[in-house]
């Protein structure tokens, strides 16, 4: 089960131009505002700054489906093709995510909090 996509994560190399950017469109101040992760609430959508993201492997913005089980959707995929790029990782406050791609290089996320 899904509850569609609810999370986009930005990597950025220059979070405070990054973190100013995004606060003047969502039109409030961050939530967290973290060495690791910076992120707003906008209408029940997470926009989020990575500003590991760009080492970590990623090469633009990750949208993020939020799923009932991470790991078992994780699985899922990669049985249909896809390539492991983050497996399931805690990332705090119990959400777990984890990354695929697929055969075109294009990023899949996945959630659960």
């Amino acid at each position: 089960m899904t509850q569609g996509i609810k999370t986009m994560v930005y990597p950025t190399r220059d979070a405070a131009q990054a973190k100013a950017l995004i606060s003047i469109v969502a039109g409030v101040a961050p939530h967290t505002d973290q060495p690791y992760y910076v992120g707003w609430n906008v209408d029940g959508q997470e926009i989020g700054l990575n500003p590991n993201g760009f080492e970590q492997g990623a090469a633009g913005p990750v949208a993020y489906w939020h799923v009932a089980d991470v790991e078992a959707t994780f699985a899922e995929l990669l049985a249909a093709g896809a390539t492991a790029v983050q497996q399931p990782t805690d990332v705090g406050g119990g959400a777990l995510i984890a990354t695929v791609a697929d055969s075109d290089g294009n990023v899949i996320g996945l959630r659960a909090a």
